[in-house]
């Protein structure tokens, strides 16, 4: 089993286009006319697989508290930051560098929903595995 994707409904689907491959995802296809609205399939570059789905279905979106943030790895923060400098997205908190070198900052796409940019220190692998928590969890 695996998580495939993550579902998000969107306002207005070209600013929020605009937005995501702007971040880096890359449009993988479409389904104009479904029952929940227009869904636009994106992948980042380095992905094999779908991770976000932009449902459009024409009215507003609205946010309840049951998504805190979407995380996305990034190579460079400072040459994100700047992409996205260009593109007039802001982050919406400063760069915070934490004690293991890893480097996050946040920015918000045209609905409001906070998303987590990541930079892992030399070596972390590509995510977060048992490895990051060497004490074990609380299950």
């Amino acid at each position: 089993m695996r998580t495939l994707h993550v579902g998000l409904r969107v306002t207005d689907l070209g600013r929020s286009l605009a937005f995501y491959t702007a971040l880096g995802y890359k449009i993988i296809g479409s389904v104009p006319e479904t029952p929940i609205g227009h869904l636009t399939m994106l992948a980042l570059p380095g992905d094999e697989f779908v991770t976000v789905e932009l449902v459009h279905d024409g009215n507003p979106v609205d946010h309840g508290t049951d998504l805190s943030h979407l995380v996305v790895q990034v190579e460079s923060m400072a040459d994100t930051l700047d992409m996205l400098a260009g593109h007039g997205i802001e982050p919406i908190a400063p760069i915070r560098e934490h004690a293991n070198g890893m480097k996050t900052a946040f920015t918000a796409d045209p609905d409001g929903r906070r998303i987590e940019l990541v930079q892992w220190p030399a070596g972390h692998t590509d995510g977060m595995t048992a490895a990051d928590w060497p004490e074990g969890t609380d299950s």
